[in-house]
């Protein structure tokens, strides 16, 4: 039998210890369960859903840009990097990783903001929560059971956030947002190579766009420190190739201070297992320095990027198509697909059902629908 777990640390994740799945299936035999975990979210719809889902900008504004699923690609690559330098479990890392994003809505985060204004009355709507339920519920691949039948530290890894109020309703798996514990330090680290790869990847697209420009970045001090010292060690490099120089420095400086300062704090707790971590602190962190440099970019790039006038112009078009189709679906379900519609006079249940739909298009099928419902031009 192979030993998936002999090169890790006590504390890390160790698959053969998992707290298993809801519903029993036979050991995968040649891989590990977090490998079976990665291997289901890569064959779900819902990931290849991802492809034509907003980051920043919309899939036809460029081929360039990143999409919802190269994004969580490049999360599971810096991910796995980190987990094992910290000999953390990086199969874990990796599924955390690619599903992390499994239930954003279209159009990025105002998708999300729309439909949860939508849904206020019935129950809300997050995306992280969604991909839970993509995972746990709405995926259909199996005979023996409705969703992806992930292991329960995938699960963790996947809700990073929880109002108490939704998690008195997961059992165990919300038992920690109620208890204020900690998730397992794969779940920790996903969540900071998330924040590593949208603040590099989000520059560079920003650029590309023409929305931001080389003057305006050099008022960042993360990004210009790293930038002069490509210009000391390649004077005169082309302007694409300085920039990928910088952002390559940019990932190399955030994750060596993330390894180095969580590899410090895991000496000093020295958790003996996860159970400790999980009683514990949160031990994966940056540097105070670190993490002001990381603030002051988020901040950076939300005002001049996010809020872009020309982002806020996309921004209101898909803030509208949401919102259409949402109060048309919720007025007429008839015009719903079949397997969306519930019984009269279910309204929650119905609600529930139109933003699983509206949730899982992708931005040009929401564009469509939007066009096919309301376009007398469109028949």
């Amino acid at each position: 039998m192979i030993d998936f777990d002999c090169n890790l640390a006590p504390y890390a994740a160790h698959s053969s210890q998992s707290r298993g799945r809801k519903f029993d299936e036979p050991a995968p035999g040649s891989r590990s369960e977090f490998q079976r975990d990665r291997d289901r979210i890569i064959h779900s719809t819902a990931f290849r859903r991802l492809e034509y889902k907003t980051q920043v900008f919309l899939n036809h504004e460029g081929d360039l840009f990143r999409t919802r699923l190269t994004h969580s690609i490049e999360v599971a690559q810096i991910g796995r990097t980190l987990a094992r330098s910290l000999r953390l479990n990086e199969d874990l890392v990796e599924a955390t990783a690619l599903a992390h994003d499994l239930g954003h809505t279209p159009f990025g985060h105002v998708g999300q903001d729309v439909l949860n204004e939508c849904m206020k009355d019935y129950g809300g709507f997050e995306h992280n929560l969604q991909s839970l339920r993509v995972v746990d519920h709405l995926e259909e691949h199996y005979g023996a059971f409705d969703g992806l039948n992930l292991t329960f530290e995938t699960r963790e890894g996947i809700l990073k956030h929880c109002s108490l109020n939704n998690a008195r309703q997961l059992g165990e798996l919300g038992q920690r947002f109620i208890d204020k514990t900690q998730p397992s330090l794969e779940a920790q680290l996903t969540n900071l190579a998330d924040e590593i790869a949208y603040n590099n990847h989000d520059i560079d697209d920003g650029l590309r766009s023409g929305l931001l420009t080389m003057a305006q970045m050099e008022e960042v001090e993360l990004f210009a420190r790293n930038r002069h010292a490509v210009e000391a060690q390649y004077p005169g490099l082309p302007g694409r190739r300085a920039l990928y120089e910088t952002i390559r420095l940019m990932i190399t400086a955030m994750t060596a201070d993330l390894v180095e300062t969580s590899a410090a704090r895991l000496l000093e707790a020295a958790p003996r297992d996860i159970e400790d971590v999980r009683k514990g602190p949160p031990l994966i962190r940056f540097s105070d320095r670190m993490r002001l440099e990381t603030t002051a970019l988020k901040r950076f790039l939300y005002a001049n990027l996010y809020r872009h006038f020309q982002v806020n112009r996309m921004r209101v078009k898909a803030s509208r198509i949401v919102r259409e189709l949402f109060d048309a679906f919720m007025t007429d379900p008839v015009l719903l697909p079949p397997d969306y519609q519930v019984a009269a006079g279910d309204v929650h249940k119905q609600a529930r059902k139109i933003a699983d739909y509206i949730a899982g298009m992708t931005d040009r099928y929401a564009i469509r629908e939007h066009r096919r419902i309301f376009s007398l031009d469109t028949l």
